[in-house]
C-alpha cells in the first residue's frame, strides 16, 4: 500500500471521527440559526401568511426599543468583560505560587459559579431591596434617615455588580492557569534587568497570558449581552437588554418573526462586539514579548 492510499484513508477515517463528533452540534446549531434567519424574513410564520418579506426587519430597524437595547446590552457585556477581568489578573498573580490556604481562598473566590443566575439576581435583591438588608443596616446605624432605592437603577449598575459578581471567577479559572504555566525564571530574567512589578506584568504576564484573556472576554461578553435572567430581575425598567426585548416582542404582542429579527441582531451584537474586543486586546498587548 502507497503512502498517498495510507494518508487518504488516515484522512477518511479522521473525518468520520469528526462527522460524528461535530455533525449533530452543526445540525443542531445550523437548524436553529436558520430557522430564525427565515422567520425573521416571513417565513414560519405563526399569525399569518408565510412568504418572503423585508417588513419584519424594517420596522425592528426603524424601532428605538431596538436602537436603546442594542446600546443598552452592549454596555453591559464590555463593562462586565472587562471589570471581571481586570479583577480576576491580580488576584491569579497572587494565587500562582501555592501558600497556606492558598487552595481554600481559591475555592470561595470560585463558588458563584456554582450559584445559578437566576439564585443569585434573587439574593441580590434581597441585599438592596427598599427593605433589604444594605438599607435596614443603614437605618439601624442611624447613618440615614429613610430607605435608599438601589433595585432597578436606571444605569444597570446592579445587573453589571452581578455579572461581576458570576463570571469573575471564570476569568480567574482562565487566567489562573495561564499564569501559573509562566516559567519562573522568565520573571527572574525580568526582575534582574530591572523590571518593577507593573512592568513585569504588562510586558511578561500580559502577553504570555493574551489567549486566556482574550477568551475570558470573548466568553463573558457573549453571555452578558444575551443576559436575560439578571436583567428582568434587578435590571432598570426604562431600558430591556436585547434577550428581554426578544422575549417581550414575541410573549407581549406575539410578533414571532419580529422577535426573530432581534435574535439574529442578538447573534451578530454577540460576535462581532467578541471578534472586536478580541481584536482590540491583541492590537493592545500582543506585540509586546519580554
Amino acid at each position: 500500500m502507497t503512502p498517498a492510499a495510507v494518508n487518504w484513508k488516515q484522512a477518511i477515517f479522521i473525518g468520520l471521527l469528526l462527522t460524528t463528533g461535530i455533525g449533530p452540534i452543526v445540525l443542531l446549531v445550523g437548524t436553529v440559526l436558520g430557522m430564525a434567519a427565515a422567520q425573521s424574513f416571513g417565513y414560519f410564520n405563526f399569525a399569518g401568511a408565510s412568504g418572503f418579506s423585508l417588513q419584519f426587519w424594517t420596522k425592528q430597524l426603524a424601532s428605538p426599543l431596538l436602537t436603546a437595547s442594542i446600546l443598552y446590552s452592549l454596555k453591559i457585556a464590555l463593562v462586565s468583560a472587562i471589570v471581571s477581568v481586570a479583577l480576576a489578573y491580580p488576584i491569579a498573580v497572587w494565587l500562582r505560587h501555592p501558600f497556606p490556604g492558598s487552595l481554600t481562598i481559591s475555592a470561595l473566590i470560585k463558588a458563584p459559579m456554582m450559584v445559578p443566575g437566576l439564585v443569585a439576581a434573587f439574593l441580590f435583591v434581597n441585599l438592596i431591596a427598599f427593605h433589604g438588608f444594605v438599607n435596614e443596616a443603614l437605618l439601624g446605624l442611624g447613618l440615614i434617615a429613610k430607605p435608599f432605592r438601589m433595585q432597578n437603577d436606571r444605569y444597570g449598575a446592579g445587573v453589571m455588580l452581578l455579572q461581576v459578581w458570576k463570571n469573575m471567577p471564570f476569568a480567574l479559572l482562565l487566567l489562573g492557569g495561564a499564569v501559573r504555566s509562566i516559567h519562573t525564571d522568565l520573571l527572574d530574567a525580568a526582575r534582574d534587568l530591572g523590571a518593577g512589578g507593573w512592568a513585569r506584568f504588562r510586558k511578561v504576564i500580559l502577553p504570555l497570558t493574551l489567549k486566556a484573556m482574550q477568551a475570558a472576554l470573548v466568553i463573558i461578553f457573549i453571555g452578558a449581552a444575551g443576559d436575560y435572567s439578571f436583567q428582568v430581575i434587578a435590571g432598570p425598567t426604562n431600558v430591556s437588554s436585547l434577550a428581554q426585548y426578544m422575549y417581550t416582542v414575541q410573549h407581549e404582542f406575539g410578533q414571532w418573526n419580529e422577535a426573530a429579527v432581534v435574535a439574529i441582531v442578538l447573534m451578530t451584537v454577540a460576535l462581532l462586539g467578541s471578534l472586536l474586543l478580541a481584536a482590540a486586546t491583541q492590537i493592545l498587548f500582543g506585540g509586546r514579548r519580554a
